[in-house]
């Protein structure tokens, strides 16, 4: 296959995903949710929505242009995917097989049916692909490793893949700014960022910094919606847990009947609890940032006002050069 051809059948990938049905996406979902509870209708929608919009032409064209790709040499790269949100995996699948590489992914089981069913669109739009994707159990024979997990297991990998080109990635969340002048319409897009997926995203905001003296009353009434975040068990569990704990440790908090908002230093919150931190001016607020960037995925804020930051509403929709911790994925394959 050519780079045209490979990039034609993830443009043909894109349209499919795109004029994919309701009763499409409700039959994914059911597929999906009978491994992983978690992955709901609404959120393996909004999952398939991102993907089309990876597979964007102009976007897709766009992010490809700088790389030099048409004569790379075929290496065999191996995946490690998490299964954290629906298909979370799609963009390291993308990286390595439009790049011309061939793919041994690792799926999670948390997230094995919806990745096949797009190699499987996939393989039926370019039959070629057939022989560059392949699901293993265990990573044997891989040239390079591309893994994503958390902080302990990164540990591990970063031993046993030590003698290949590897990229390790580790814990990361997302943040979100307030200053307490944002419009209903703000504070919506906000909770978009904070509650999809159930907050289990990378890119969930897990902690906002307000200012000294902020209330989250204007928050909590714009976001009334995600209430029925507590239809599903696993989230009221979750919630009811985290609120028996604060209640008997006694430990200062807000509660809206569906979040729980804590002051903390810490920036990975428990799911139904969203951390705050408070800073007096622009200048305290970049010097409590700047110890996190390792750690943090995004950083969202009002239509983007603080520099290096992106409008809120926009971080579960990553453009395909939102490179997962900040590591350029097409450059490490190119250099294979």
């Amino acid at each position: 296959m050519t780079l045209e051809n490979r990039i034609e059948a993830f443009i043909e990938l894109g349209k499919q995903i795109q004029n994919l049905t309701p009763e499409d996406h409700a039959a994914w979902a059911r597929l999906a949710s009978s491994r992983n509870p978690w992955f709901t209708e609404e959120n393996v929608s909004c999952a398939i929505r991102g993907i089309a919009r990876l597979l964007n032409p102009q976007y897709l064209r766009e992010w490809l242009y700088p790389y030099h790709l048409k004569q790379v040499t075929p290496k065999k790269v191996g995946v490690v995917m998490a299964g954290n949100i629906p298909m979370v995996g799609f963009h390291d699948f993308l990286s390595v097989l439009i790049s011309g590489h061939d793919l041994l992914a690792k799926l999670s089981s948390d997230d094995e049916v919806l990745m096949k069913k797009l190699a499987d669109m996939l393989i039926a739009i370019e039959p070629a692909f057939a022989n560059k994707i392949e699901f293993v159990p265990i990573l044997k024979g891989a040239d390079a490793i591309i893994a994503t997990g958390s902080d302990n297991t990164a540990r591990y990998f970063e031993y046993y893949f030590a003698k290949r080109p590897h990229i390790i990635r580790k814990n990361r969340s997302s943040i979100g700014i307030l200053t307490g002048h944002e419009e209903k319409e703000e504070l919506q897009a906000l909770g978009e960022d904070v509650f999809r997926y159930y907050g289990l995203g990378c890119r969930n905001v897990s902690k906002v910094f307000v200012p000294e003296g902020y209330t989250f009353d204007k928050f909590f009434e714009a976001n009334t919606a995600w209430e029925s975040l507590l239809d599903h068990h696993k989230y009221r569990n979750n919630y009811d847990y985290n609120k028996s704990i604060l209640l008997v440790n006694r430990v200062p908090h807000v509660d809206n009947g569906f979040l729980l908002v804590q002051e903390s230093e810490n920036l990975v919150s428990p799911i139904s609890v969203l951390f705050y931190e408070t800073f007096t001016s622009l200048s305290d607020l970049r010097h409590k940032l700047d110890p996190l960037k390792d750690k943090t995925q995004c950083v969202v804020s009002a239509h983007g006002w603080l520099e290096g930051t992106i409008p809120f509403g926009e971080a579960q929709c990553p453009m395909p050069w939102d490179y997962a911790d900040g590591v350029d994925t097409l450059a490490f394959l190119q250099k294979l």
